[in-house]
């Protein structure tokens, strides 16, 4: 217990960079330092974290501590890496809400929000190279994109990609139950058309700690990919839906969360904090991380059998492709804010190409674009 305490604290105050930089740290601690598991048992591991909901950096944490000390070690293991994140994100969030609207703090956002369009980008050319795998992939990815700004629901668009690839990766053992499969609920026109349309009617709610709290208990509940698709969730949820957010609120928190170290998940604090002061931020906390604990504890004796099953194979694949369509149409919405001026798309530019050819580490880049801001403010370049 003490073993996993210290090591997931420190990897909570370390861990820059994002989900890939965070697991490749968590390998060489567990597996080559202190030998605690096999590399073949990591790697399953990693592969049930792709068929569960949730943050894949922090379920691996938190299913590495379940290993070596149990009940105990799950509850350490995913409250040490999370807790330093969530407080520096509280303490930022404090400070965007009393000097963010300041010139200082304003250009020097304007500085990081290009390198946040440029590293998301980065990512979703990475993941699409190993996710889109043939015509019908990069189509269903497509159609989440379009079907997204046509206004559908964003977790109906995981749950049609993930049906439609498992359907279509297993249709050969479908062929002969085709009448029955099409006679079920679930294909019938008013699913399609409830969300949607239930979304294009909703007006700005009054705020309540308590909706604040089951609507990211709801989003960590069914999120997969990246933790950058968490941004299409809470465009769809806060911004769109309920009016209690702005895209220019968004996209800081997008780039205030990419300056801490631990999980992209703690935006949610950053957030929580906006709409509802200290409370909020620690209700948003729970809210978007507590069904990664239970999603870890149920699935990992079922690992082996998981990890066999064509059908929930197809699902995930799917579930990936609708969220790489996700994050396209996202990225797009931000991008208008973000990339404003010829200085923000220069920065954008330089950023991406430092990602893309030299491989900087997302933490000096963010850290770089900050820099800029603050230089052009004094300066007195214009936006």
């Amino acid at each position: 217990m003490g073993e996993v305490a210290r090591l997931f604290l420190r990897l909570g105050l370390t861990a820059f960079g994002g989900p890939a930089a965070h697991i490749a740290m968590l390998r060489d601690e567990v597996v080559v330092r202190r030998k605690w598991m096999e590399d073949q048992h990591f790697l399953d591991l990693l592969g049930a974290t792709n068929l569960i909901p949730g943050p894949n950096s922090t379920e691996m944490c938190i299913h590495v501590g379940y290993q070596r000390a149990g009940w105990q070690g799950l509850l350490a293991a995913g409250g040490f890496f999370i807790l330093p994140a969530a407080l520096i994100t509280t303490i930022l969030a404090w400070a965007y809400a009393e000097f963010g609207t300041t010139p200082q703090a304003a250009w020097l956002l304007d500085g990081v929000k290009p390198v946040v369009i440029a590293i998301i980008l980065q990512a979703l050319w990475g993941l699409g190279g190993s996710a889109v795998k043939g015509i019908f992939g990069g189509l269903v990815a497509l159609a989440a994109l379009a079907l997204y700004f046509a206004g559908v629901d964003a977790l109906l668009l995981l749950l049609l990609g993930g049906l439609v690839m498992m359907l279509y990766q297993n249709r050969a053992s479908l062929t002969a139950n085709l009448p029955a499969l099409l006679a079920m609920p679930l294909f019938q026109p008013a699913l399609w058309a409830g969300p949607a349309a239930a979304k294009l009617l909703q007006t700005p709610q009054p705020f309540s700690q308590g909706r604040l709290f089951l609507s990211f208990l709801k989003i960590g509940s069914v999120l997969y990919g990246s933790g950058y698709v968490l941004v299409a969730f809470i465009q769809d949820e806060f911004v769109s839906g309920l009016g209690w957010l702005s895209s220019q609120q968004l996209i800081d928190a997008i780039a205030i969360g990419q300056v801490t170290p631990g999980p992209v998940f703690t935006t949610a604090t950053f957030i929580g904090y906006q709409v509802g002061g200290l409370p909020g931020a620690v209700l948003a906390t729970l809210g978007i991380f507590l069904p990664s604990f239970i999603f870890v504890a149920l699935s990992n004796p079922l690992i082996p059998r998981l990890r066999r099953s064509p059908w929930i194979g197809g699902l995930l694949d799917g579930v990936i492709l609708s969220s790489l369509g996700l994050m396209a149409a996202v990225t797009l919405e931000l991008a208008g804010d973000a990339l404003s001026s010829p200085l923000t798309i220069a920065t954008g530019l330089l950023a991406a190409l430092l990602l893309i050819r030299y491989k900087v580490n997302t933490t000096w880049l963010i850290a770089g674009g900050a820099v800029l801001g603050l230089l052009a403010h004094y300066l007195g370049i214009g936006a």
